[in-house]
């Protein structure tokens, strides 16, 4: 934990959400398919999680694949699906080891057969890990699950006595129930490497005050050192939700 200039303390980010970005890039600039990039930054991937539990982060959010990214080239989705189906199984015992927790956020159900047992027999086989939870967001956009959470609201209203008064007594917090993130904490820094400076349909609910970082490297060149200079840059600063200065370090 460190001290901003303000005052106030700013701890370790209990959830970090990372869009790894940059991989069919660094592949096209070395000669390589695109795919080998995929497969370099599943190898990050997996070091990225040990780096986010050594710093205490106690959630790391990994968007793995969007909504979106089925329009991509087939033999690419196929790769990517592959890469998943048969790197999760090899990980086990090091999941295990290091005391991670697979969960998953977006519509599973949608993938590929193999890639789908082999992600649900992770999420079952290190339910029990503790030390940190690695969230795969597969299948997943932001938009959708806002659009998801409207129509469980109307839902949860019909079945009120009083459907009106039952809507308009949603605030934030309980309208954030009825998303996909029963499980998550709320997203405190949120990272994209690779150069872009958008967030991509990424966590959209908990971004509206999660703390945001743009790298230009490449996702298979992003290193432990880049990833602890963020979270200290992080520490650095002053979270004030709205509040001014003097507010957040009175509290």
């Amino acid at each position: 934990m460190t001290q901003s200039t303000d005052g106030a303390l700013c701890s370790v980010p209990k959830h970090v959400a990372i869009i790894m970005d940059g991989n069919g890039r660094w592949a096209k600039e070395r000669g390589f398919p695109r795919l080998e990039g995929h497969r370099q930054g599943a190898e990050r991937a997996r070091e990225v999680v040990e780096w986010a539990a050594d710093a205490g982060v106690k959630q790391i959010s990994l968007y793995a694949f969007s909504t979106e990214n089925w329009d991509r080239p087939k033999a690419e989705v196929r790769g990517l699906m592959a890469i998943l189906a048969t790197l999760l199984p090899r990980e086990l015992s090091r999941m295990h080891k290091n005391g991670v927790r697979l969960l998953t956020l977006g519509d599973i159900s949608l993938l590929p057969e193999r890639a789908q047992k082999a992600v649900e027999k992770a999420c079952y086989k290190t339910r029990e890990n503790r030390r940190i939870d690695l969230i795969l967001c597969l299948n997943y956009g932001g938009q959708q699950e806002i659009i998801d959470g409207v129509k469980r609201v109307f839902h949860w209203a019909c079945e009120q006595s009083d459907s009106l008064a039952a809507i308009e007594s949603i605030d934030a917090m309980q309208f954030r129930s009825f998303l996909w993130r029963n499980e998550l904490l709320p997203v405190d820094l949120l990272i994209r490497t690779g150069g872009e400076l958008r967030i991509s349909n990424f966590h959209l609910w908990d971004a509206a005050y999660a703390e945001l970082f743009f790298s230009d490297t490449f996702w298979p060149d992003y290193s432990k050192g880049e990833f602890n200079q963020t979270i200290a840059d992080y520490t650095s600063r002053e979270r004030r939700f709205g509040l001014t200065s003097e507010q957040v370090t009175d509290e």
